[in-house]
């Protein structure tokens, strides 16, 4: 009998890992292909944009014809990566597969001219538009349909940045701080893998790979280091909240132009006059001052131009992401506190550049396992350390106003009761 219920469990659990192991595959190298598409997009805008600087006074035009089309034709996926979490929390509709093609083009019209965006929201809306196309297609459950979205996450994540590991654990972790969906983790883990390997060979084939970055010295781990490593982690969390504040900050001002197409407009031209006063440095993804910031020391204010602009740039409508602008601060800061922090240069980089992005998402478990793919192993204490002081340090507030609490970080009677439960906006 019991022979025959180990039967019965195993021949139930393969036929789930097969019908996972198909949807991965499907969605693998679907959004695959579309991350590898961005990454081949955003590398010929950028190189356009670097040699003909006078295509920047075009922004507040790009920027209208972005608001347009998602004012017009867009208002049902304008919620963007938020519009996914809540779909997670409260599922309504299925996402629109236009939510897809319209963040692509907005972002690429957002970096040919020369907005300070990044590119992590356009790989995840991508992502999960596509995926949950197959939840309509095969009717799946509404638990089934959530684990189809959270591929979706995994795999834009993966796919963009190379690193399979972070993606899985970054949609699992991002939908509620203080909880990890298990349940998903192992469709989420082969879609990212598999994304992961289509989109490194698209982009390979085109001779765009993945950024290299090098942490070539770290130290050995004393009480010395130990307190520095939280020290630096502390001031990464804070500068994260003012990513997450100045967001709202500008987009107060914003909501002042009751027309939203035309707050890029105002935005753009805004952006265009700056940049031809004070050069392209902090526009963009910056990818070229990130990898800088490994070997050489930063000037101070990189880090608070870069996120002045970049939130600016997002409260007036400008489409993208935020986690690359969040590794440039990260980096530039990490690398600006070589200055009086005894540590190496390349390793201050490097925890600054995930764990800025730890305290933005409070994902820092993903982060952590970001740092070990992008720099390697040896740091992954000091990673580690950074990444979750800094998420403590960020206190309940991300660029994700979606995100639920679901275990508050700070101890309070309420939270001990488990009665935290809360978005983000509401504390």
């Amino acid at each position: 009998m019991a022979i025959k219920q180990m039967q019965s469990s195993w021949l139930g659990l393969s036929k789930d890992f097969l019908r996972w192991l198909s949807l991965a595959i499907v969605i693998g190298v679907l959004v695959g292909l579309a991350t590898a598409s961005l990454l081949i997009g955003l590398h010929y805008a950028t190189n356009y944009r670097e040699t003909h600087r006078a295509i920047i006074w075009l922004l507040p035009f790009g920027g209208l014809l972005v608001g347009l089309l998602y004012h017009y034709y867009g208002k049902s996926v304008a919620k963007g990566n938020n519009q996914l979490l809540e779909e997670l929390h409260s599922p309504k509709d299925i996402i629109p597969f236009r939510m897809a093609p319209f963040i692509f083009i907005g972002t690429v019209v957002s970096h040919l001219l020369g907005a300070s965006v990044g590119r992590e929201g356009t790989a995840v809306q991508i992502g999960g538009a596509i995926a949950d196309q197959f939840s309509k297609w095969f009717r799946l459950s509404a638990l089934d349909r959530n684990i189809v979205i959270l591929m979706g996450i995994s795999s834009g994540f993966a796919g963009l940045f190379g690193t399979p590991l972070a993606g899985t654990v970054f949609a699992l972790e991002v939908l509620m701080i203080g909880s990890v969906r298990y349940h998903a983790v192992l469709p989420c883990l082969l879609v990212a893998v598999i994304s992961n390997y289509v989109s490194s060979q698209v982009a390979h084939y085109f001779h765009i790979p993945h950024t290299q970055y090098v942490v070539d010295v770290v130290p050995e781990l004393t009480i010395s280091t130990f307190l520095w490593a939280l020290f630096v982690g502390i001031l990464f969390g804070v500068v994260s909240t003012f990513f997450s504040k100045g967001v709202a900050f500008f987009g107060r001002f914003s909501t002042y132009i009751k027309y939203p197409p035309l707050r890029p407009v105002v935005g753009g031209l805004f952006v265009s006059v700056l940049v031809f006063a004070i050069g392209t440095k902090y526009i963009g993804l910056g990818i070229p001052t990130i990898v800088d910031s490994f070997k050489v020391t930063m000037v101070s204010y990189d880090f608070a131009a870069k996120l002045l602009l970049t939130t600016f740039c997002i409260a007036f409508g400008f489409k993208g992401g935020e986690v690359t602008p969040l590794f440039f601060i990260g980096a530039t800061l990490g690398s600006a506190l070589s200055v009086f922090v005894p540590l190496p240069i390349g390793l201050l980089a490097g925890m600054g550049f995930v764990a800025v992005f730890s305290g933005a998402t409070n994902t820092p478990i993903a982060c952590t396992l970001m740092g070990v793919e992008l720099f390697g192993s040896e740091g992954i204490v000091f990673i580690a350390l950074a990444c979750v002081t800094a998420y403590l340090f960020s206190g309940h507030t991300g660029i994700y106003n979606a995100q639920i609490v679901g275990v508050s970080k700070i101890k309070t009677k309420q939270s001990e009761q488990g009665s935290s439960l809360g978005k983000l906006n509401e504390h």
